[in-house]
């Protein structure tokens, strides 16, 4: 890599979630899910916001009209340009809550949950449409993560993050087909977490105690490996002017002594050429 990993904003997030550049606003958006928080950050400017929710947010994404889309406890709300709530699907399940989420190439969000006690197979991920019709996709995931798509649309990537894998599905339409590893992790190295896909159609996965971010080509080689000083690394995303930095959110929940950098959001400079995400069209 040419440049190191630097701190974007300096925080103390729990858990730190799900960067994603809003690009109508040039900002970056991230989540600290357990103590329901969603932050943005202007990086030409250095202005940041802090918005409270009233529940654990495990995703928070920008709305083509302006506002948030939000993956909640109990299902998914937004709120419009002037910060007004609503709920667009609403489905509360004792001991289970949002997690990672991501908007498709169609503007539909997808959004996958989990148990708090990270039950085997007590999590879901499920395709929400802009008008709050939710289709479930997988039924039995455990801790529902990553989510992304090829350039051409044609792949979506997805981490359950317990099966050491990074796994690939065949897009058609609004379905996904044929479910295969694309990278399966070795033991040791990490959890797989967040994803994001960059311009090459290269993966790029945040490994949960693992300290480091790593690339995957297209054939799911690792090639970059971007080493963290913080252990528990969770999503990265593309942002800034151009989509050329590398934006990596981190926790420091459950770390007895976590770096002092835990919890912030990273940055690292130039670090390849992010796609343009596409905002929830609800």
């Amino acid at each position: 890599m040419r440049h190191a990993p630097e701190i974007a904003v300096r925080e103390r997030a729990e858990l730190g979630e799900g960067p994603t550049w809003d690009a109508a606003a040039g900002r970056l958006i991230w989540v600290d899910i357990l103590s329901s928080r969603v932050h943005t950050y202007d990086p030409s400017t250095g202005h940041r916001t802090v918005l409270a929710t009233e529940q654990h947010v495990g995703a928070a994404k920008p709305r083509a009209g302006g506002g948030l889309v939000v993956n909640l406890r109990d299902g998914v709300g937004l709120y419009d340009a002037a910060g007004a709530f609503s709920w667009l699907a609403r489905d509360p399940v004792p001991g289970r809550r949002g997690n990672d989420a991501a908007v498709a190439p169609d503007g539909a969000l997808w959004t996958g949950t989990m148990r708090y006690d990270e039950a085997e197979g007590g999590g879901s991920l499920s395709r929400v449409a802009p008008d709050g019709t939710v289709t479930g996709v997988l039924d039995a995931s455990t801790v529902s993560n990553g989510t992304g798509w090829s350039p051409d649309g044609r792949l979506m990537y997805y981490i359950d993050t317990p099966t050491l894998r990074i796994d690939v599905f065949d897009v058609d339409g609004e379905r996904v087909l044929d479910r295969r590893p694309f990278a399966v992790v070795e033991p040791g190295s990490g959890w797989p977490d967040g994803l994001t896909v960059d311009g090459d159609g290269c993966v790029w996965v945040a490994f949960w105690d693992g300290a480091a971010v790593r690339r995957y080509t297209p054939d799911g080689r690792v090639d970059r490996v971007v080493d963290l000083p913080v252990r528990r690394p969770t999503a990265c995303a593309f942002g800034g002017a151009g989509l050329r930095d590398l934006y990596i959110s981190t926790a420091r929940t459950g770390l007895d002594a976590p770096h002092p950098w835990s919890g912030s959001l990273l940055v690292v400079p130039d670090a390849g050429q992010g796609l343009p995400g596409v905002p929830f069209a609800g």
